[in-house]
Order: C-alpha cells, then structure tokens, then sequence
C-alpha cells in the first residue's frame, strides 16, 4: 500500500529532518531576513534534484512531476523566526542572541522537505504537478504570503488547492486536527498617538490630560466587543501597551497606545474599525486632545474550505487512523494562510507536537516552546499523503 511506502520511508529519513530541524532551529532569522534559511532549502533541493525559483527575495518555489495529469496543487511551509530569547537547554538552541524559532516554522519547513524527498522518489505513483512554497515572513505584516501571490506564486500552473500544517502544543504527539470553515482570526494592528497640552499635575484644568483620554479611551474600547459585536462572530480587541509620562508630578503632553483587533467575520471588521475610530476621536474631543489612529490591516481570517477539509480529514484517517484525528479548536490566532484561503480552497490543519510526559508542553511564542521531534516524521509522511490525495 501507498500509505505504508510512505510510512516506511519517513521513518527511514526521520533521523536526517530532525537533524536539518536542529540546524533550522539554531539558525533562527527575522521576517523577510531568511536569506541563509533560503539558501540552505535551495542547497537541499538541489541535491535531491527537484526546480524550484525564488519569489520575494527568499521565497523558494519548487515543481514536483508525477505522472502525466492537470492536476495542481499546492503545499506550503514558513521559515521565519521570532524575536524572543531561547531559554531552552538543549544541544540545538539558537545560537542568535534575540531569534528563536518560537512558532515551529523550523519544523514546517523540515517537514516540506521531507514530503519533498518522499514525493520525488514515489513520483511515477502519483498523478499531476505539486507546488511546494517555502514562504517568507509569516509572523510580519504584511504577511509573505501575500507578497508571493501579487508575484504569481498561485499562478504557472495554478494550483486548484492548497495545504498548510502549524505545529499545536496543546495537542499531543500522534494527533492532528482539522476544522471545516472558520479556522483563526484576522489580526490587525491599533497605533493610537494622543496629544496634547501638559503641565503641572496641581493644575490639571491648565492642560489637556493625554493619561486620562487613554484611560478612557483603554475602557470604551471593550464595547466594541461587549457591546457593538455580534456574540456569535468571536472578537478579540486588546490594548497591549501603553507609553507616557515620566514622573509623578507632570501630565504629559503625549501618550502612545499599541493593541490588536481580531474577527473572524470580514464585513464585521471593516464596521469594527468605524467604531474604533469613532471611539477614539469623541473621546480625544471631549477631553480636548488631539488623537492619531492607525489601524495596521493584518491577515485575513483562516477559512478552511468545506469540501477540501472534510476530504482532507479523511485522507488523514487513512494515514494516521481515525482514533488520532480530531476536530481542531477555534483560535482567535493569526496566520496569513488565510491569504491564499481568499483564491484558491485551502486546508490548514494542525500536527500535535506536545509530549506531557517529557514536559514539552509549552506554548507558541514562548521562550520554552519545544516540540517533540516525532512529529516530523508525523508531518513529513502527512503532507507527502496529501500531496498525492488530495
């Protein structure tokens, strides 16, 4: 059987991913900076053969041929890193004062070129042509995936599909989860600046209080969820940090705010932006301060196409077995999958990586994330699957 071939040959290459996942992991770089990550994936494509082009500056697309058909599909891996320190203790940790991969991207792109070898070496057992995108700058606005569609990676030939993997450590090793529809949220990025006249704390009606406006401001924003939102469309609306003021005695004459909004509905966002500004403004009026809001647009809510999900969840259970996959939960996280999700089907699925019993259980975007290794071999047998099913 196909499936057992793939099995076989992921344990066969265990050893050898988990070891570029190391590498990967120990040469973390930023958003849009993964020049030696490029290299290196180019580098290991070239050894196994396989075409590929660069989009985005970094961005490495790869053509894989079975046999003779039009069918298009597309998989896909992130490279970049985050700035957070590593505080791991293990022989594989980064070696980058700052840059940790604290979201797994090392272990999607490991995987994508597992799947890749495997693909290459069962080609004349699958039918069509699979795009392999190894994509820049996930965790930055405006999101790589975005930059390679305005460049055509969606394009020549045109991929009727595509998949996605993020690792899940809520969710154990041996495990993945697919949802139908609705899957993250869109996630965009709030820069409130007030001015306004300062002084002398003792004489308050002298200024303008820009630490008051912000106060006001930090609280009537909460009604834009508890009150403006529909209780069924999930709404996230945080304000993150605040910047102002130096001392105990003087009112500033200006404050600085940083938040996010997240939806998971597109025309409730664009209405929830009306009503953040509004917000912002009559509140700067009435306290006699003047107001900058900029609303950076993120990515777009992750919408897993119904048809292709439900296929891809049984295509799953054939590889791992109904017992190990599970419905995946709602999460008012971001991705820019939900980029390509807006032109084409998407499926973008989760591969269980937690280990409880070994204390790999930490979360994304931490300096202790960690995962267990076994799931490369997990997700690299799993996207070679789909590329050939689905």
């Amino acid at each position: 059987m196909l499936t057992e071939k793939i099995q076989a040959l992921s344990r066969s290459y265990f050893e050898e991913y988990r070891a570029i996942r190391r590498h990967l992991h120990a040469h973390p770089e930023l958003s849009y900076k993964e020049f030696n990550t490029s290299k290196y994936v180019q580098a290991h494509l070239t050894q196994l053969g396989i075409p590929f082009s660069i989009m985005a500056e970094t961005g490495v697309i790869a053509i894989l041929k079975g046999r003779p058909s039009d069918r298009v599909i597309a998989l896909r891996a992130d490279m970049d890193a985050l700035p957070i320190q590593e505080e791991n203790n293990v022989p594989y940790a980064s070696t980058v004062a700052g840059v940790m991969h604290a979201c797994g991207h090392d272990v999607h792109t490991s995987c994508l070129l597992g799947a890749a070898r495997i693909l290459s070496e069962l080609k004349d057992e699958w039918d069509g042509t699979i795009k392999l995108i190894f994509q820049p700058g996930e965790e930055k606005n405006p999101g790589g995936a975005s930059l390679l569609i305005k460049e055509g990676v969606l394009e020549n030939p045109a991929p009727t599909s595509i998949f996605g993997m993020h690792v899940h450590p809520l969710q154990e090793i041996g495990k993945l989860g697919f949802r139908p529809g609705k899957v993250m949220a869109s996630a965009d990025e709030l820069y409130i600046n007030i001015k306004g006249k300062g002084g002398h704390a003792a004489k308050p009606y002298l200024t303008a209080d820009t630490i008051l406006t912000a106060a006001q401001i930090v609280v009537a924003l909460q009604q834009v969820v508890s009150r403006n939102s529909n209780p069924f469309y999930p709404t996230v609306l945080s304000i993150c940090a605040i910047e102002g003021g130096h001392t105990t005695n003087v009112i500033p004459s200006e404050v600085k705010m940083k938040g996010t909004f997240r939806a998971m509905d597109e025309q409730w966002r664009k209405q929830a932006h009306i009503r953040i500004k509004e917000i912002c403004e009559h509140i700067a009026k009435s306290t006699g301060a003047e107001i900058e809001l900029n609303i950076d647009l993120g990515y777009p809510a992750v919408i897993n196409d119904p048809a292709l999900c439900a296929s891809a969840r049984g295509i799953a259970e054939e590889y791992m077995g109904t017992e190990n996959v599970e419905e995946a939960e709602l999460s008012m996280g971001a991705e820019d999958f939900g980029f390509y999700s807006q032109h084409i089907p998407g499926c973008f699925f989760r591969l269980g990586t937690a280990n409880a019993s070994r204390g790999i259980v930490s979360g994304v975007h931490t300096p202790t994330f960690d995962i267990d290794e076994k799931g490369i071999e997990i997700g690299m047998g799993m996207m070679a699957w789909l590329g050939i099913k689905g």
